[in-house]
């Protein structure tokens, strides 16, 4: 291989800047923007994976990460795109899915007993006599593995990000880069996505025309430079715009309803919702079918052109075009003046659509062989290139004929046509068509404010590519109401186009090995004899075959594979169609969907009020909650201080971020009766009742307090974090049900403050409240409506932290009054405001249970204790079945309460629970109690210690175990003679 770097060769890369990485454990010099796959070309590499199934050689298809032929090895992660991983200095990369060495793989013998080894014979040969798969089951997992791992990695920041735009535009060549343009020049806001690091897509690589063509044959500069300008002009004016904000090395990975877009980054998920999306995600270009058309060597037209354009790597050996279409004539040029021999233009078709381009190729020098195919293509002595192609003539029916010629080649660039990248657009509900005239798809049917540009809506020559991104734009805009004013000096008929697709690129060869799916090897036989079996729906082939299903999601294999199933089964590929596309369109990284959630920043309205009292904020959930009040620095001692308030005075939290939500009409009782697990038809006016939530699974979901203010009115409370999934539940719910009642979340409507401590009533009684608050006239877990200060309050005698209290839910607005009228009226008797920090101490001294903290996503009733929770004779709840279900079986944990000595270290939350060596729980919830002068908690044990006085270990920090003790909960007044004072 020999280098360039010009104005049109090497784009991409610095020629002064040298970057050295290791391949399989030898030193490759790269240059600054090189691929890991450009720089090993560049070094004569094309050996760099090996296929999945029969572990043959593999080396780039595309160049542009939409094939599995180079997934590679890093020291951090496997599968990763050799020709999407940037080569950086000290990077360590191997090949992958090879027994032994690259060059040398034991594996390779599954190649050589493929007959064996046909379509579907793992549905027919893992499954007699019976329990044999327990044997195969870790030798197919073994040689299917693609990659090994790293878990001492550690895993890297990524977060999520919200976007919103009026037009997102996806894809930033020359379609979507004009459609861009003129949308933002009409005053819309505009996202505009590109999977490469640089815009301009095709642009940055192809030549598009040869108008500049002299007698000489050697001066071809002119065509570069016009269309370099062009793109130059449009990518400076795109990023120049103030309106237009560009993603780039970002992948749209999927279209949801009401054009809601996930995008891809490297480190950031980006959730962008956009009011229209144009799609000008261009197409995939098509190979055509030979024996042995997946060597190494032999590759698309279209990674040549990005291999010798944007890397400047030029094969010295000699590079043969298969064409069809005159795209391909275009890459033999352009390889031709960067410098490449092309040792032969072989097309498929009589003539190129454009006779001028047969003239070009005559006056270059450069053999075409007309009606004529590669039969086969041959490599080195170890198979690890390609050497040489056999030439055939076709005849009339496109069978092959005489030999022509045998060619000794480097390379073989290919292109049977294009394929517009549907996924999206059919993920959008698009319908996709065939036209057998034009061996063409077209997409239409497309949803409300979905458009396309470019060759994703079958346009190929560069004039009407652009001229449909404008028109897309355009239509956007009227969409918006947005003016949209045709461009002047501007062609925008797009009726005269190129033709660039071969209607059958299929060559059979009597040795079989012509492959359709490379990510699958899947061959000719495989698709044909899948049909021969009785699987003559698409979709059933491709789920017997795995076409398809592999790393590629069909970008290459969906077009041939659809016109073998039609062939065989005698029916028009618009008939036979192409199997559903649903998202994700590419893989998508675990990091991404795990990574740190947007969380929009929720306060109270005492907020500033805790600000002024020295509170020291804390997240709970989407809010932002006092954890304590005063110095960092004394941070367990004044937690004790706001404990010790309500154990003995009174103290007063803000409690507003509880979900709040109210149900109206006559069918309320019975729906809050079948959606919790307690009877509510029959709870009293003026009662609350504590409330779980379980899931159709069994599983602990919610809970909260019901009061019922009125026949047909409940007011019912969720926690911080859990409202909002709670009232989608009830919406679905009711959608199911039609049960006469109206839900309305009225969580920001009502704030709410809790008054508790043995000196909370009269507090309450000096801050002016208008009822009475006796026992005998308002009882402990008793509901009534009051007025507090002049603020009318839903209040009720709740008992949370263990002690007498009141919480008092008032409109919004109102709380900060009665937050002070409340603190004046508690002076004398030392009421201290506490925070989260003491409310979970005072709760966990009582024993109280945090869902989503001492509960999980696997938490049943019965290994909480939760049963007295359920109404025993309530024929129905959502999840009761499950309840029931699960009650039958031993549970396999048991959260129990435990202490320790003050003097024993603390367990922290998460903190293993240990059993004969094994982990068979864990602590969710530990703190010192100031008040019982000892370490308790919550952990999940084993259920043969889950009685009282057993013992149980802790594995603490520093792989300490500790001894606690299992004891009854609560740990505090057991017989809760302080909540009914």
């Amino acid at each position: 291989m020999k280098r360039l770097s010009n104005e049109y060769f090497g784009q991409w890369i610095d020629p002064s800047r040298a970057v050295r990485f290791t391949f399989e454990g030898q030193a490759i010099k790269a240059l600054e923007g090189d691929s890991v796959a450009s720089a090993l070309l560049a070094n004569n590499y094309w050996l760099q994976s090996r296929s999945f199934k029969y572990h043959r050689p593999r080396g780039p298809l595309t160049l542009c990460g939409h094939d599995a032929n180079s997934l590679v090895q890093t020291s951090k992660a496997p599968n990763v795109l050799a020709d999407h991983l940037s080569a950086e200095n000290d990077l360590c990369v191997t090949g992958q899915n090879y027994t032994g060495s690259l060059r040398f793989d034991l594996s390779r013998a599954l190649d050589w007993v493929g007959r064996f080894l046909p379509v579907g014979f793992y549905y027919k040969a893992f499954f007699k006599p019976r329990g044999i798969w327990a044997y195969w089951e870790p030798i197919v997992r073994k040689a299917a593995g693609l990659g090994v791992s790293n878990l001492s990695v550690e895993a890297p920041y990524n977060d999520k990000t919200y976007v919103f735009c009026d037009v997102a535009v996806i894809g930033g060549g020359p379609a979507g880069l004009n459609a861009a343009l003129l949308a933002a020049n009409a005053g819309a806001q505009v996202a505009l996505i590109e999977q490469e690091a640089h815009l301009g897509g095709s642009l940055n690589y192809h030549a598009f025309g040869y108008a500049s063509f002299s007698a000489s044959g050697s001066s071809y500069e002119a065509t570069y430079e016009t269309t370099q300008s062009a793109r130059n002009a449009l990518v400076e004016a795109v990023e120049a715009h103030e309106g237009i904000r560009v993603f780039r090395s970002s992948t749209c990975n999927a279209w949801f309803s009401d054009h809601y877009l996930p995008i891809l980054q490297s480190k950031r998920l980006v959730k962008l919702r956009a009011k229209q999306t144009i799609l000008a995600t261009g197409a995939s270009e098509q190979h055509v079918v030979f024996r042995n058309n997946d060597l190494p060597g032999v590759v698309l037209c279209s990674a040549l052109d990005r291999l010798t354009r944007l890397y400047g790597v030029i094969p010295e050996a000699p590079i043969v075009v298969l064409a069809g279409n005159d795209h391909a004539y275009r890459t033999a040029f352009s390889s031709q003046d960067g410098g490449a021999s092309v040792g032969g233009i072989i097309d498929l078709r009589e003539t190129p659509d454009d006779r001028e381009l047969l003239a070009q190729a005559i006056q270059r020098n450069i053999t075409v062989y007309s009606h004529a195919a590669v039969f086969e293509a041959r490599s080195d002595a170890l198979g690890h290139a390609l050497s040489e192609v056999d030439v055939h003539k076709l005849d009339a029916t496109s069978d092959v004929g005489e030999k022509l010629a045998t060619i000794r080649c480097g390379v073989l660039a290919m292109s049977a046509g294009f394929m517009p990248a549907y996924q999206l657009a059919c993920q959008a509900g698009a319908s996709l068509s065939y036209d057998d005239d034009t061996a063409q798809f077209q997409l239409s049917n497309l949803p409300k404010g979905l458009h396309l540009a470019g060759s994703v809506n079958s346009v190929f020559a560069l004039a009407s590519v652009e001229a449909s991104g404008r028109n897309a734009a355009r239509q956007a805009m009227r969409a918006l109401d947005l003016p949209a004013q045709a461009e002047i000096g501007v062609d925008e008929d797009t009726s005269c186009d190129e033709k660039v697709n071969f209607p059958w690129p299929f060559v059979k060869h009597p040795k079989g090995r012509e492959f359709v799916d490379f990510d699958e090897d899947l061959q000719i036989k495989d698709i044909v004899n899948a049909t021969r079996m009785g699987y003559r729906d698409i979709q059933l082939v491709k789920r017997f075959s795995t076409v398809g299903m592999g790393p590629s999601q069909g970008r290459h294999s969906a077009l041939p594979t659809a016109r073998l199933v039609a062939n065989a089964t005698q029916r028009s590929v618009s008939q036979t169609g192409v199997t559903t596309a649903r998202p994700p369109l590419a893989p998508e990284p675990l990091g991404l969907l795990a990574g740190r959630r947007f969380h929009p920043l929720r306060r109270t309205p005492l907020h500033h009020r805790h600000l002024a009292l020295n509170a020291q904020m804390m997240p709970a959930g989407n809010w932002q909650r006092p954890a304590y009040y005063g110095s960092p620095a004394q941070r367990e001692i004044q937690i004790q201080k706001e404990v010790n308030a309500v154990r003995r005075g009174v103290g007063i939290i803000d409690v507003s971020t509880l979900g709040g939500i109210e149900l109206r009409g006559p069918d309320a009782a019975e729906f809050m009766n079948r959606l919790y697990t307690f009877g509510f038809v029959k709870q009293p006016i003026g009662k609350t009742r504590y409330a779980v939530l379980t899931n159709e699974q069994g599983v602990v979901a919610d809970d909260g307090v019901a009061a019922r203010i009125g026949e047909q009115h409940f007011y019912v409370t969720a926690t911080s974090s859990g409202v909002d999934r709670v009232y989608q539940d009830m919406l679905r719910w009711n959608a199911q049900w039609r049960l006469d009642l109206d839900i309305a979340n009225v969580t920001s409507a009502f704030s709410a403050v809790n008054v508790a401590g043995p000196k909370s009533r009269e507090v309450l009684a000096l801050a002016g409240c208008d009822i009475s608050l006796e026992p005998d006239d308002f009882p402990y877990l008793a509901y009534r409506e009051a007025s507090v200060a002049g603020v009318p309050a839903r209040t009720m005698r709740v008992g949370f932290v263990g002690e007498l209290g009141y919480e008092l839910h008032v409109p919004s607005p109102l709380i900060g009054f009665l937050w002070d009228r409340l603190i004046a009226a508690g002076k004398e008797a030392g009421i201290r405001p506490f925070g989260v920090e003491a409310q979970r101490l005072l709760r966990l001294e009582k024993g109280h249970i945090i869902v989503g903290q001492d509960t999980d996503g696997m938490t049943q009733p019965d290994e909480v204790s939760l049963r007295w929770a359920i109404a025993k004779k309530k024929p129905f709840f959502v999840g009761g079945k499950s309840v029931e279900v699960l009650s039958k079986v031993a549970v396999e944990r048991k959260l129990v309460g435990f202490e320790l000595s003050a003097a024993d270290p603390k367990p922290k939350e998460g903190h293993l629970v240990i059993r004969e060596g094994n982990i068979v729980g864990s602590v969710t919830s530990c703190e010192y109690s100031p008040t019982l002068d000892k370490i308790i908690g919550l952990a999940y044990v084993h259920p043969e210690d889950a009685s009282t006085g057993a013992t149980v270990r802790i594995r603490t920090d520093g792989s300490r175990e500790v001894q606690a003790q299992v004891t009854d909960t609560p740990f505090y007044d057991p017989d809760n003679s302080r909540q009914a004072l």
